[in-house]
């Protein structure tokens, strides 16, 4: 489980690359390198991390799901996740 620091900044992220996306989205089409090099530096999506939705972990993440593997086997066993089973041949 990550610390509530790293978890609170990375939603601190998501919520400043959120508010600048359609500033930088038309100064990057016009080409105005300048301006965009003056907004935030966690306003650009580079930035962000892939992390697990439940626990914060950053390692194992599934896109798909948008959690990471121990959470994602841990809510297919529960049968928290449709279409999910574990396999058996």
């Amino acid at each position: 489980m990550a610390k509530e620091s790293v978890k609170a900044r990375q939603r601190k992220r998501e919520a400043i690359v959120a508010k600048y996306a359609d500033r930088r989205a038309a100064l990057k089409a016009e080409g105005n390198y300048k301006a965009l090099d003056l907004l935030p530096k966690n306003a650009s999506p580079v930035r962000l991390k892939n992390r697990c939705q439940l626990t914060g972990r950053p390692r194992g993440y599934i896109r798909y799901f948008g959690v990471s593997r121990n959470m994602f086997r841990d809510m297919a066993l529960q049968g928290k996740i449709p279409g999910v089973r574990k396999a058996s041949w």
